[in-house]
Parts: C-alpha cells; structure tokens; sequence
C-alpha cells in the first residue's frame, strides 16, 4: 500500500477509500479475483452494492498500473511491480485458476525491439500462459 500511496501522490491523482479498499482486497486475496467478488467484499465495508462502484475502482487501479485484468480469467489481480515498468507475464493454472505473475527484462527487452521493428510504440503488455500448478500437475499425473 505504500508504493500505492508514493505512486498516486507523484502522479497527482487521488487513492479514494474505494479505491484503496478494491486494492487492499486484490492485495488480501493473493489470486485473480472477479469484479462481483471484489464489488462483494467493497458492499460488506459499506462501500455501496452497485456493479460501477467495484468497476470504477478496478479500472482506476489498472490504468495507473496498481493492478492488472487477466483476459482469460476475466478477473483483476494486484501488481507485484507497481510503478516499475514491466512486461508481466501470467502463469494461470488451468486446474484451479490460481495466477502467478512473473516477468522479465529479456521478454519486455524482445517486445521492445520487434516493435520498434515495426515503428510501434508499446505502452502496456501482459503475457498470459495457461498450463498446470505443481499440485494440479500432481493431481493430474496421480490420475
């Protein structure tokens, strides 16, 4: 939380309790979570019930790079790198759905230069990989 505060104070914008709550949740939860879960959990701290409160807040924390939205899950997660620029990369379990962000310089460095390539200038990415967890692997192979 306190990189999110030093991020939204040199950025000039504001963390609003809903926003910082919304974080506060993804950051608790340790995984990808739906936008009605976080909008549940915002409801049960009296933040209010309806679907704008939990998108809004969600969308803020993604667009300043606090969080991100995982496509494939259609869920959000809280950023491990906040305000550092990054090419993060998500490993998601197709057993269980559990995301583990991981990235690397040599990736974002490989994307920079076959952009450039092209004259295109990227300005935000996430890599999504689907494959198997050690315990769901186990599970599997157990089978």
């Amino acid at each position: 939380m306190a990189t999110a505060e030093r991020q939204t104070a040199a950025e000039g914008i504001r963390l609003t309790p809903v926003r910082r709550r919304a974080l506060e949740i993804l950051l608790e939860s340790h995984r990808a979570m739906g936008a009605c879960e976080v909008l549940e959990r915002l409801s049960q701290d009296g933040f209010g019930n309806q679907p704008p409160v939990a998108y809004r807040a969600l969308d803020f924390l993604v667009e300043h790079g606090l969080a991100h939205r995982i496509q494939r899950l259609n869920a959000y997660a809280a950023c491990h790198a906040p305000g550092q620029p990054h090419a993060p990369v998500f490993l998601i379990c197709r057993g269980c759905d559990k995301v583990a962000e991981t990235g690397t310089d040599s990736l974002r460095g490989a994307l920079d230069d076959l952009a450039r390539a092209s004259d295109f200038t990227i300005e935000r990415m996430a890599v999504e990989a689907l494959g198997l967890c050690p315990a769901c692997r186990a599970a599997e192979d157990a089978s």
